[in-house]
């Protein structure tokens, strides 16, 4: 007796364990960095840049708060810009269950940018508040870069670029899904699933599969002794 409640106890902890482990790695959020290949009209003439977009989204209220950032410059200028007089701006491309764009706005720069030097972009924030429930991407679309009190630099994707955020829109009052499927219950303060593949509540049900095949075995096994 006393080494079958051994062998029962081992076996429970074992698979508490396991399912904890799967819990554990279960990702918050997830948005891809993706290659966007700008061609630039500016006022010295074209220009065209490779950059690295990466799109976020934080849960803020009954909406979210959109950032954009990117790894590299998408032009210059041939002048030196002072502190203050450039300020960048981008739209973002909704798909999946929404549609329109997102405005995004930078801050001004906060130094001296060198003549023919790559203008850094920066953070670009906005605010999407969805009106349903349901999957959105987000796209990176046409970028402008004002400076010197004029639109210095107009950037339009030319790759197709893909979508740099996939957000599963929960817990719109009042707003149906898609596929008209009631959304699963949510908590407003965890980061959104941005993931084609994150979902916590996908996981967790593994979890407890693993916690209810472990029982099953226990049983089994106890069964198995009192033979």
């Amino acid at each position: 007796m006393p080494n079958r409640r051994r062998t029962t106890a081992a076996l429970t902890a074992a698979v508490a364990v396991a399912g904890a482990t799967v819990l554990a790695g279960a990702p918050a959020a997830h948005a891809a960095v993706v290659d966007v290949n700008y061609a630039c009209e500016t006022k010295i003439g074209p220009k065209s840049a490779v950059s690295p977009v990466d799109i976020k989204a934080v849960k803020s209220g009954s909406g979210y708060t959109i950032t954009m950032s990117f790894e590299k410059g998408v032009s210059d200028s041939p002048v030196e810009l002072p502190k203050g007089v450039m300020t960048p701006r981008a739209e973002l491309v909704l798909g999946g269950d929404a549609s329109g764009t997102v405005k995004v706005t930078g801050t001004p720069n906060t130094a001296a940018i060198p003549p023919d030097t790559p203008i850094k972009i920066g953070t670009l924030t906005g605010t999407f508040t969805p009106k349903k429930n349901g999957k959105v991407t987000f796209t990176a679309g046409v970028l402008t870069v004002h400076a010197l009190g004029m639109d210095a630099a107009v950037c339009t994707p030319k790759n197709n670029p893909k979508p740099s955020l996939e957000l599963q829109v929960t817990g719109v009052s009042g707003g149906g899904s898609g596929d008209d499927t009631p959304p699963p219950a949510t908590n407003d303060d965890q980061l959104p699933k941005t993931g084609p593949l994150d979902s916590a509540m996908a996981l967790g049900t593994l979890g407890g599969t693993v916690l209810l095949t472990g029982a099953a075995g226990v049983l089994w096994l106890t069964r198995r002794t009192a033979r």
